[in-house]
């Protein structure tokens, strides 16, 4: 029997995480040590480039800041370009924890799922969101759920892993700005299998969200837009 040895990476966005870097690259050290990472720096104005340089970490810095699906979909084309069969996102501030990477990826296999997300809903433990937001979240499994027929009880988590069909196809387009949504319904359409497990997830270690009121009004209004226009794509 051979077995086959599967490369797995961990696309770490970073814009202005100095505050939790380190502690989310030792976090994946520690507890899923068969990832590799890289960070996508996206032009951070604050110390993170330099605390990843002078730590020795594995780091791709951005040109420009690209925003979040840009600096995504870069560590997305990394995945691609270096042959890795499985990646996952994990945001920079601490939020996601890397005991669950294991189980996300022996999901994905076991499964023959094509995405597995890590959702904070199935079991409602750990850090939940602002109830605003919440709201906004069971929004979208209903919209999703609509055009799609597949319900996803964390559509917005950016905690998912993807196989190598996904990462060639996210590494080939991703929206701008609040992607989660519209490249979940997105692989719904294209008839992938996407999976959720439960995950508890933590407060930021530090730093600050970047939507505000104001681009929480303009997400509600741009991401079902968007969602609806790739579902009649």
């Amino acid at each position: 029997m051979v077995c086959v040895i599967m490369k797995k990476l961990a696309i770490i966005p970073a814009y202005n995480e100095a505050e939790s870097i380190i502690y989310t690259v030792k976090d994946i050290q520690k507890n899923a040590p068969d990832f590799d990472y890289i960070i996508i720096n996206d032009r951070s104005k604050d110390n993170t480039y330099n605390l990843c340089i002078e730590a020795g970490l594995n780091i791709l810095n951005l040109p420009l800041n690209l925003g979040i699906g840009g600096a995504v979909q870069t560590g997305y084309w990394y995945a691609l370009e270096n042959g890795y069969d499985i990646a996952v996102q994990f945001d920079g501030d601490g939020q996601h924890d890397a005991k669950y990477l294991g189980i996300m990826a022996d999901t994905l296999i076991q499964k023959k799922a094509n995405m597995v997300i890590g959702s904070r809903f199935i079991e409602k433990e750990g850090y939940q969101s602002s109830g605003i937001r919440r709201i906004g979240i069971r929004f979208f499994t209903v919209l999703i759920y609509l055009l799609t027929g597949e319900k996803i009880t964390d559509p917005t988590s950016g905690f998912r892993m993807c196989d190598r069909k996904i990462i060639e196809m996210f590494a080939d387009g991703y929206p701008k700005d609040y992607p989660e949504p519209e490249t979940t319904t997105k692989a719904l359409r294209n008839k992938f299998k996407v999976d959720e497990i439960p995950v508890k997830m933590r407060a930021r270690e530090g730093g600050k969200s970047s939507i505000s009121l104001k681009k929480s009004i303009y997400y509600m209004i741009k991401v079902p837009l968007a969602i609806i226009i790739e579902r009649m794509r």
